[in-house]
């Protein structure tokens, strides 16, 4: 155990024997100081949202196929042209420091041990390149909250193009904070320094709350924005936070090179639908002409056959990840993300798909409640 500021942080690094990954929270509790928990497991309000994203899973069913002659399913996937050995994917979370002292650095490790593709975040415990260099060549998103300071996003952007990362996703969902009541009955306070901020602005959200940090992030964001980084940046733009149809089709028409579904995990629109709920409907919008990311209530193998065969190319998720990192390090990021990606080759083989492009191909049942 290291303690940093009065905080306790995990410095636990061994492989983890993960029966499924909703176990996980359970465990990581007791190990995660309450403040810290209840920042990386909370939603906003009575947390309807949060709940509902793994809920919404089960408004589709699978179709088994059988006669298929086929075995030892292929979960390797691509996205702009880099290959992973899973469309399993880490979503950009910020502060992975108040699950284990090495923050987001193990967490690259496990990743990149898993070969899953890692998505950085602005508020992250570790600095860009240091995480980065974690990754050991990896391929590593960088995801951007935007500041009211240009010259501040130029900085981190900047160092994100040095440090080798190959895609910008710009959140857009999160222009305010939602109302998350666990850190307002833990009264939290961020106890470890944000990097990023650290090195690229006068304060690093040391004993700030969570309403402080997001102060200083753009209330105003347009599709303008979009075009301002990706011709800034000369990379990929991903805009993440996206639950419409509307808002898919207005990404892209700014330049937006990826959509990301995602309701931020429950923590900001409480009472808006699940993640899975509107996936289909975007998908069909898009209609295949840039790649689509999918977060939110990811827990079994049998959710990213779901998600995939309903339009995503790429399946992300972060508190799982975040447990095992808190529970084993790096080597327990990359234990979660392997059975996570065992479970999908069970669903691969009993679904009759040798392929993730089979995957998308595959029958879903909707089950109307």
């Amino acid at each position: 155990m290291t303690v940093i500021n009065g905080y306790e942080q995990s410095d636990r690094e061994e492989k983890l024997n993960v029966l499924n990954l909703p176990s996980l929270e359970a465990e990581a509790k007791k190990i995660i100081p309450t403040g810290g928990f209840g920042y990386i497991s909370g939603g906003s309000e009575d947390e309807w949202t949060l709940n509902h994203n793994s809920e919404a899973f089960n408004h589709v069913q699978i179709v088994p196929r059988a006669l298929t002659n086929m075995e030892n399913p292929s979960t390797a996937t691509s996205i702009f042209g880099l290959d992973l050995k899973t469309p399993i994917m880490m979503a950009p979370a910020a502060a992975q420091g108040l699950a284990h002292s090495r923050g987001e650095v193990a967490t690259a490790e496990g990743v990149s041990a898993a070969g899953a593709l890692m998505g950085q975040s602005t508020y992250s415990s570790t600095s860009i390149a240091d995480t980065a260099i974690a990754g050991h060549g990896a391929p590593q998103f960088f995801q951007l909250y935007m500041s009211k300071d240009w010259s501040f996003n130029e900085s981190l952007l900047d160092e994100a193009k040095r440090s080798g990362v190959k895609a910008i996703i710009l959140t857009v969902d999160a222009t305010v904070d939602g109302y998350r009541e666990a850190d307002i009955i833990n009264k939290f306070q961020f106890p470890i320094p944000m990097a990023n901020l650290t090195k690229f602005s006068e304060g690093d959200g040391q004993g700030k709350g969570i309403e402080e940090i997001y102060a200083s992030a753009a209330q105003k964001i347009s599709a303008e924005d979009v075009k301002r980084i990706a011709d800034y940046t000369d990379l990929p733009v991903i805009v993440k936070g996206i639950q419409s149809p509307e808002d898919a089709l207005l990404a892209i028409g700014a330049g937006a090179q990826g959509i990301y579904v995602s309701n931020h995990g429950g923590r900001q629109l409480n009472g808006g639908p699940a993640s899975f709920d509107v996936l289909a409907d975007i998908a069909k919008a898009v209609n295949h002409r840039v790649p689509i990311i999918f977060d939110s209530g990811v827990r079994r193998g049998s959710h990213v056959f779901k998600a995939l065969a309903s339009g995503a190319d790429i399946v992300a998720l972060a508190r799982p990840i975040i447990y095992g990192l808190a529970l084993g390090g790096a080597q327990g990021v990359q234990s979660v993300i392997e059975e996570l990606n065992h479970e999908l080759e069970i669903d691969m083989q009993l679904a009759g798909t040798k392929d993730i492009e089979a995957v998308k191909h595959a029958k879903l049942i909707k089950i109307n409640y």
